[in-house]
């Protein structure tokens, strides 16, 4: 349970330091958009704006999470995560075909903006407190699994990406080239709207009761061939609890052993795949007898 707990006050660190890093940058990109009239810089700050609420989203979805199970949620409150995920997603939707927008307008109406050394000094201070919250929140990701550190770590590593062309645009329009502005901020639009789609993807996965993968099952099936009184298998089912599954499946054994002998072995059973597979929450299994005579 002290692990639960570590984990859930782990990933309530990260998006505490999240929400403070990016309304941080957030205020110092804003600041600078209105004054420069930079398209990529603008869409930078809406993309920090969006960092925000996902974090905040994040703080919420794991707050929820990690309630322990009650009588009306026997399976614990883990599928928080993946809802408010789920928001997030929606969110960076709306945000990109914002930025999209804006950018393409730009771009045809051959907007330029007013240079300052501010662009660029704001732009290095992102890209060096982004490489510090990637860099810790991959490291939380590693430990533990959990698609809000998940989706946090990757979404500072982008952020460091799109700010690095934003950098580039600065310096072009000291060569009085304006034009890579507007496609700077087109792309920050795209590379938002396809990781809007991959969050959408694994929320979507979790909340429709998608099974593990094939490697993970593969596993469990690779712990039952240990049982040589297993003499064949039926009913499998895996369903997402949270960040785990909850998995149960039908055994087959000599008929001729006794009650207490046959559920012995499938209790042992469901201990060692907890035990072995850190993605198994719960393992039910039923038995039955089989006719070998």
């Amino acid at each position: 349970m002290s692990k639960t707990l570590d984990r859930y006050k782990e990933v309530k660190k990260a998006s505490v330091l999240g929400i403070i890093g990016n309304f941080f940058l957030f205020i110092i990109k804003g600041i600078i958009a209105l004054f420069t009239h930079s398209e990529a810089m603008i869409g930078d700050a809406i993309n920090s704006l969006s960092d925000i609420l996902s974090s905040f989203m994040g703080f919420l979805g794991n707050h929820i999470a990690s309630r322990p199970s009650d009588e009306d949620h026997n399976l614990g409150h883990g599928k928080a995560e993946y809802i408010y995920s789920l928001f997030i997603s929606f969110m960076m939707f709306i945000l990109s075909i914002n930025i999209a927008y804006s950018s393409i307008k730009s771009f045809f109406n051959h907007q330029e903006f007013i240079f300052s050394y501010y662009l660029i000094y704001v732009c290095l201070i992102t890209i060096v407190i982004k490489l510090c919250l990637y860099i810790y929140n991959r490291s939380l990701a590693k430990k533990m699994a959990n698609i809000i550190l998940e989706a946090a770590y990757k979404d500072h590593r982008n952020d460091m990406i799109i700010t690095t062309f934003n950098l580039i645009s600065v310096i072009f329009s000291l060569y009085g080239i304006y034009i890579f502005d507007s496609i700077v901020g087109l792309g920050i639009a795209i590379w938002i709207f396809f990781q809007a789609i991959s969050i959408f993807k694994k929320s979507y996965d979790v909340l429709m009761d998608k099974s593990f993968s094939v490697e993970t099952k593969n596993k469990v099936l690779d712990i039952i061939k240990n049982y040589p009184e297993v003499k064949d298998i039926n009913h499998f089912n895996a369903t997402p609890v949270g960040y785990k599954y909850q998995i149960s499946f039908t055994i087959f054994v000599n008929g001729r052993l006794s009650t207490f002998d046959s559920h012995a072995i499938a209790n042992n059973l469901e201990k060692e795949i907890v035990k072995k597979i850190p993605e198994v929450y719960l393992a039910i299994i039923h038995v039955n007898p089989l006719d070998l005579s």
